[in-house]
């Protein structure tokens, strides 16, 4: 059972979800709204104050200027506005993909707010030797979002993350509606697709602070780019890497087994 939220932040509002007790944990996704985490926190809400939210601009997170860009250090002021929110005065932290940067982001400019980050499969594109190429497959993504919609770019982003066609092993939760989903792919990739993935972390600074950064890749992901990005970010940090369950999306297609490994993290 959750409670469900609403708070002002500079700009805009964020809805945000709340379950269990215990010490706070944060679910952090982007693009992926709450419930895509919803499985997963009703999971750990036994032993956890587990908070789980729609990121700014995407679905019940509403911005006065839709046309604002969402940036990893926005969404990281967002976390911690979060976190003071619930009273508290750290969290672990648990983010996947553009919620890894987030959480990245968060532990740089805020280090003592956090007790351990879970950076699971942060898409950073930057850290990588075929950057250049990289950057130019996101340039065209966004441009085909742009000529064609949201069909054509999905499908080419898809492929650039390593999946084949028609395979995608974390299908969403059931829409809101043909309007939200598409002002939320809107958001995504003319607003925060860029952003996200050429954000270059502070190494200096998470490996200064107090603390902990874990790196996750799932264990089916060894075809996915995310799985490259992740290795790359593990050697700069000298961060351990933790193997969970599934690919990319294995906290939505198993819930309990990925809860049992983030618990024996946690616990370290």
């Amino acid at each position: 059972m959750s409670t469900t939220h609403i708070l002002d932040i500079p700009g805009g509002r964020l809805s945000y979800h709340v379950r269990g007790s215990g010490p706070l944990l944060l679910l952090v996704g982007a693009p992926m709204n709450a419930a895509f985490f919803a499985p997963l926190a009703e999971e750990l809400a036994g032993e956890y104050t587990v908070v789980t939210h729609d990121p700014r601009g995407v679905s019940g997170s509403t911005l006065d200027d839709p046309g604002q860009d969402s940036t990893p250090a926005l969404r990281a002021e967002d976390a911690l506005a979060l976190i003071d929110a619930l009273g508290a005065e750290s969290a672990d932290v648990v983010g996947s993909s553009g919620g890894a940067v987030t959480g990245l982001a968060l532990v740089a400019r805020h280090p003592t707010r956090v007790r351990t980050l879970v950076a699971h499969e942060p898409p950073l594109l930057e850290l990588l030797p075929d950057v250049a190429e990289r950057r130019a497959e996101v340039d065209d993504i966004i441009e085909t979002f742009r000529r064609e919609g949201p069909g054509a770019a999905f499908g080419k982003f898809m492929a650039t993350a390593g999946y084949e066609p028609g395979e995608d092993d974390s299908p969403p939760p059931p829409s809101e509606s043909p309007e939200q989903d598409l002002a939320d792919a809107t958001h995504f990739f003319l607003h925060e697709l860029r952003g996200t993935t050429r954000h270059v972390p502070d190494v200096a600074a998470l490996k200064a602070g107090p603390a902990r950064v874990v790196v996750g890749i799932g264990a089916e992901s060894s075809g996915l780019l995310t799985a490259r990005t992740s290795k790359a970010l593990a050697d700069l940090l000298g961060a351990p890497t933790v193997e969970f369950p599934g690919e990319h999306g294995g906290f939505v297609d198993h819930p309990k087994e990925f809860a049992d490994v983030l618990r024996e993290v946690l616990a370290r």
